[in-house]
């Protein structure tokens, strides 16, 4: 094995702990391994508890997504009980709590952790002001005042301190250096569309938090909404309340409409060479989200299935829980490896250094296989799922907004979606679908409610027995299972986004997504290796 020659850790601007080690050669990596330097224990926490424990424990999983892993353990204590039926009005109002968890996910995804990868603030200090309007009015990008945006940028720079942008250009002046620095983006991007990245930025951060108070009115806080307990859930809609929900929606539906998708398809342009390399496994998978009233994975508004590059990358069949497996060779666990998810433990080692062998051990992340492959999960397995699917009553909506942005970069193979950027840009194109779905849910509840027959809640038993929820987290494929005798929970096993996406090597020494997406990206600068840290962020790990 050559020795790594390529280190980022921790990875900047994500959530939770991760190290990319990586070996380039010729201004090419040719090996890469994903670290997760983090044991959460969940599984461990929940032995022993009452299984209605596990949605208040599990959604601390994630900051950023609770909300779907509430679901995933609502679903999975529900599971455990054949005769439960969950009843509509609690099916559309989850579907609503999570279609503004996507929101705000998506959007804090690609504003505050992505798109400082594309997007130099310092340049759009030299933006001409009225050029700036005129080239959003040529995009079709909504406009803002840009005049203050600059000027509070040269603010910030005038005082010394470049603010929430500081340490952006991996330890270039971009003040000084302002050519060094626009090297690690395009040089040939105007300085205009750096200014409305800049500006999106801001009202990014600010459309996030709309998203989370829809979740807060719903779920009573966020994070860790309190709402969807097993059995439906304990939230009751009224009229104001859905007033509330649906007008703040409407805002964030506008500014991804209006702002966020037009300037992704604008700067795309720019990153041609994003779209030709991250291509990873070219395998992929989803459990489907957003139910409709037979709640099954193949009806659900994203569909649930699988896509690999074997089948040649059309044939979309539906995934079954039981062709999941974990491979824990390279693991930090002491456990039989290649079981069954369901039949999986978590035991790590005890007496492990928890060094990183990267010939050895080197990960808190298991490698979950499907039938014996790796699988990215996350929005393009969505998209791509949703868009092959030629039976999904879903199709045409998510056809639209695909075959609108492949028009925009002058092609129609949506295989060029299988890239860095392309991955980036499945996720925004899937938050203004979410948006649309869900003003489409609160007046369904709405007319729900009008008949008078809404119900919210089901009694359920899971004293003994066993149960599996499968979901769609804002960052992909979620799985969770409990184990129960006596009331308590014996076992519990989740396979996370994460745990899809930062796989290392499985059993035959097969790289996961992450990693096989690294291998094969260029790098100009091994110190300052930005293409490296695009694919890694454009995974949201």
């Amino acid at each position: 094995m050559a020795t790594p020659n390529i280190t980022m850790d921790p990875i900047t601007r994500i959530e939770g702990q991760l190290a990319i080690q990586a070996v380039a050669e010729n201004g090419v990596i040719t090996d890469a391994w994903a670290v997760s330097k983090l044991f959460r224990g969940i599984e461990v926490v929940l032995k022993g508890r009452a299984p209605e424990d596990a949605f208040y424990v599990t959604q601390r999983m994630c900051g950023v997504c609770p909300t779907s892993h509430g679901h995933a353990s609502s679903m999975a204590v529900e599971a455990a009980d054949p005769t439960f039926e969950l009843p509509n009005g609690a099916r559309i109002v989850r579907n609503i709590l999570e279609g503004a968890e996507w929101l705000h996910s998506h959007i804090f995804h690609f504003y505050a952790l992505a798109a400082l990868d594309y997007v130099n603030p310092a340049k759009a200090l030299q933006a001409n002001i009225a050029d700036t309007y005129a080239l959003a009015m040529e995009k079709g990008i909504g406009t803002a005042d840009f005049g203050a945006v600059q000027a509070r940028l040269a603010k910030l720079v005038e005082g010394g301190d470049l603010s929430i942008f500081t340490n952006g250009w991996w330890g270039i002046d971009p003040v000084a250096n302002p050519q060094a620095a626009d090297e690690l983006y395009n040089p040939d991007i105007p300085a205009e569309l750096h200014l409305i990245g800049v500006s999106q930025y801001l009202q990014g951060l600010e459309m996030q938090g709309t998203a989370a108070q829809i979740i807060a009115i719903i779920g009573g806080k966020f994070p860790m909404p309190m709402t969807s307990v097993a059995g439906g859930t304990a939230w009751m809609p009224r009229s104001d309340k859905l007033d509330d929900c649906l007008f703040r929606l409407k805002t964030v539906a506008a500014f991804v409409n209006d702002h966020m998708v037009p300037f992704t398809l604008a700067i795309a342009p720019y990153y041609e060479r994003e779209l030709t390399y991250g291509q990873g496994v070219k395998n992929y998978l989803s459990w489907g989200a957003f139910d409709r009233p037979t709640r099954r994975i193949e009806d659900r508004y994203l569909p649930g299935g699988f896509i690999k590059e074997s089948a040649g990358l059309t044939t979309v069949n539906r995934p079954m829980v039981e062709h999941v497996t974990e491979d824990v060779t390279h693991s930090w666990y002491d456990q039989e490896s290649g079981q069954r998810f369901t039949e999986s433990e978590t035991n790590i080692v005890s007496d492990g250094d928890f060094n990183q062998d990267l010939d050895g051990q080197y990960s808190w992340g298991k490698a979950p296989r499907y039938q014996r492959d790796a699988m990215e999960a996350g929005p393009l397995a969505r998209i791509l799922v949703a868009y092959m699917d030629q039976s999904s009553q879903s199709n045409s909506a998510v056809r639209e907004v695909v075959d609108n942005a492949l028009a925009t970069l002058g092609t129609d193979d949506p295989t060029v979606l299988m890239s860095t950027l392309g991955r980036v840009a499945a996720r925004n194109l899937e938050t203004a679908v979410a948006a649309k779905w869900a003003e489409e849910w609160i007046e369904e509840l709405v007319v729900e409610l009008r008949t008078g027959r809404a119900e919210f809640w089901n009694s359920y038993s899971s004293s003994n027995g066993e149960g599996t929820g499968v979901w769609e987290a804002p960052r992909g494929a979620l799985a969770h299972h409990v184990k129960t005798a006596n009331g308590r929970i014996t076992n519990y096993q989740i396979v996370t986004p994460s745990t899809w996406i930062l796989s290392p090597r499985s059993d035959d020494g097969a790289p996961g997504p992450m990693e096989a997406a690294l291998i094969g990206t260029p790098v100009r600068d091994i110190e300052r290796p930005i293409e490296a840290a695009r694919v890694v962020r454009s995974f949201d790990p």
